[in-house]
Order: C-alpha cells, then sequence, then structure tokens
C-alpha cells in the first residue's frame, strides 16, 4: 500500500480523469462544453477531451452540438451498487416502517470524504427543497447524518477534518466555526443522536442515529426529517428516536448478516 497522501504505482490517470469527468455532471451542470469540463475537473482541454470521446464511444455521455451530456447508460453504473448492496432488500423496509409510521421521511447516509452521501432514501415530501435521493451528497457537517458519522470518527480523524475541511454556510444557521462544531459532535457523541434545523436547507429539521458494526463502529446513519415549524427537534426526539434507534439496531443486524454490505458502508 502506498504512503499517506500517495497513489500506489498501480494507480491509472486517464481512468480516474474519465470518473472525474462523469461525476462532474450534477444538477447545476447538467451540460457543458469542452472548456467547461476541462477547468471544472482541472484538466487541460486536450485531455478533456480524449476522455469525453472515450466516455462517448462507450454511451456514458453525448454530445449536442458544442455541449457535453451523461446518456441513460451511467444509471447502470448506480444501479450495479444498488442491487450488490441488496438496498431495496435489507435497508428500504425499515425506512419505509418509518415513514409509514411518522411521514415526512427517512433516509441512510454513508460517510464519503466530508460529505455524506445518501444511499437509500423513502419519502412522502414534494417541497422545493434541498433533495435527499439515493446517490445524492451533501457537506456532513451540514446535515444529522453527517454529523453522527462524523462524531464516530477516532479522535485525530476528527480532528484533522476539522482543522482542515472548508465549512461554508449554506443557510444562515449553518454552523461554520470549527470551535462550535467540534462542541455539537461531542455531544452526539454523548447523548447517541444529532439534530438539525435549517443547517443544509430552509424548511429541514432531521434527527439522525448512528448504525454501527459488531465492533461498536459507526459504519453508516439513519435519519428522519420533516419540515422546520412543523416538527422540532425537541418532538423528533420525544416521539420518533426510540423507533428510530430501533430501526438503527435492525439495520445493523441486517448489514452484519451481509457482509458484503458492512464493507461497501464501511469502505
Amino acid at each position: 500500500m502506498a504512503a499517506s497522501g500517495e497513489k500506489p504505482a498501480e494507480f491509472v490517470e486517464a481512468l480516474a480523469k474519465g470518473l472525474a469527468i462523469l461525476e462532474a455532471f450534477d444538477a447545476g451542470h447538467p451540460e457543458m462544453t469542452l472548456s467547461e469540463v476541462a477547468r471544472r475537473v482541472g484538466l487541460s482541454p486536450a485531455a478533456a477531451r480524449r476522455a469525453l470521446i472515450t466516455l462517448m464511444e462507450l454511451g456514458y455521455v453525448g454530445q449536442k452540438d458544442k455541449r457535453f451530456h451523461l446518456r441513460p447508460r451511467i444509471m447502470a453504473l448506480s444501479s450495479a451498487f444498488y442491487f450488490a448492496a441488496r438496498i431495496d432488500e435489507l435497508l428500504q423496509p425499515d425506512l419505509r416502517e418509518l415513514v409509514n409510521r411518522f411521514g415526512d421521511a427517512s433516509s441512510v447516509g454513508a460517510l464519503d470524504g466530508a460529505d455524506v452521501i445518501y444511499v437509500a432514501h423513502v419519502s412522502v415530501q414534494r417541497a422545493r427543497r434541498a433533495a435527499a435521493t439515493v446517490g445524492a451528497r451533501y457537506p456532513a457537517y451540514a446535515t444529522s447524518m453527517g454529523r453522527v458519522l462524523l462524531a464516530g470518527l477516532p479522535d485525530d480523524v476528527l480532528a484533522e477534518r476539522i482543522g482542515h475541511d472548508r465549512f461554508v454556510p449554506l443557510t444562515s444557521k449553518t454552523c461554520t466555526d470549527p470551535c462550535l462544531l467540534r462542541e455539537e459532535l461531542m455531544a452526539v457523541r454523548e447523548n447517541g443522536y444529532a439534530t438539525t434545523v435549517d443547517q443544509l436547507d430552509y424548511g429541514i429539521t432531521a434527527l439522525a442515529v448512528p448504525i454501527r458494526d459488531p465492533g461498536g463502529r459507526t459504519v453508516a446513519a439513519l435519519n428522519t426529517s420533516g419540515y422546520t415549524g412543523v416538527v422540532t427537534p425537541e418532538s423528533l426526539i420525544a416521539d420518533r428516536l426510540p423507533a428510530l434507534r430501533e430501526a438503527a439496531s435492525h439495520i445493523a443486524h441486517e448489514i452484519n448478516r451481509f457482509p458484503v454490505l458492512q464493507s461497501i458502508l464501511g469502505g
């Protein structure tokens, strides 16, 4: 294994560039010119062009006029994860039960760098707000699941994250002070849950708990959320925390029963 910060000798730069280009397309950038792709990914136009031509030949990228866009085949990559991890079988039932009982929305997320990625989600909401869909990723510091996942990190890793990550205000209520965030995370560790109000987007109040492996390591997080003003952190704790913890325990059992999913979520 290569030393920290170094790439292994077998690292394929061309593959990394192609994947970076695929990840560059999002809701804010559904289509881009060659120069826009190159600038967004940090490649030379020539390198970006070679990668785009390859992706077009493979069917993952299309082009209209001078603008590039993703093609439906890209969904095969995400569906491969979904089915390999048996998300519908192992995670969705508990989320459906929570939503059937409380309404609103429920999700399972895993930590990926500084972000939390939603790997399962059930919702009855139709509001205009940050979309918590499968595959969505948001800054961990601004979400209830992300805070649970950050609080579950070893002390040295957490200290490095807080010391080096950038905390951008997403709303006027987003906590961006590293010292205050650390205090929040220490409280999450002590309480065994995290709550957030309008941290990621206005109108989102959420409660999350950890999903742990048999050794007690936090490998994922489970949340329930509702509209700010309709629910409060106090009401979520009083009404939903016991059911959320029970669901997290059941999901942990399912993850333990299927080691591949444990490996996927735990990195």
